[in-house]
């Protein structure tokens, strides 16, 4: 019985714990200076990332999209000044999307929301408790990736 109970705990907490972040995310994003980006354009923005151009379908593998929803999502982004694309001289097939200088700024203005998420979690932890947490999250992790294939 104890087992069943934590089995809805877990599962009421996990649930919970998803929400939450997509709300306060979402309202961090609309209260940034970038709040004409939705959650799903914010992500879009940081697996684009800051470090150099990259083809549209490595982008679209990370996102586990196709690669035409990629671009409407893309189109998007380019009208709002976030992203500029160009194709590749020697194959022209290639598309490279980077970040212009304000989808690096609203990059960065997201890493930061997720690194106050972190360390505002954290300082709250023993050390103790913060490595039982990582573990249990690290194995979660794992399995969520054996078993529903989630590997790169």
């Amino acid at each position: 019985m104890i087992r069943k109970e934590s089995e809805d705990v877990l599962n009421m907490l996990l649930v919970k714990l998803f929400n939450d972040i997509l709300k306060i995310e979402g309202a961090a994003i609309k209260s940034a200076p970038f709040n004409d980006l939705s959650i799903t354009e914010m992500h879009t923005i940081e697996a684009i990332g800051i470090e150099k151009a990259r083809t549209m379908s490595e982008v679209a593998l990370d996102l586990k999209i196709t690669v035409g929803t990629l671009t409407t999502a893309i189109n998007k982004l380019i009208k709002k000044g976030y992203v500029n694309r160009r194709r590749i001289e020697e194959d022209r097939r290639v598309v490279l999307i980077k970040l212009t200088s304000k989808g690096e700024k609203a990059f960065d203005s997201h890493a930061q929301f997720h690194d106050d998420m972190i360390k505002s979690i954290i300082k709250e932890l023993p050390e103790s408790e913060e490595a039982v947490l990582i573990a249990s999250l690290k194995k979660m992790t794992n399995f969520f990736e054996e078993k529903y294939n989630l590997h790169k």
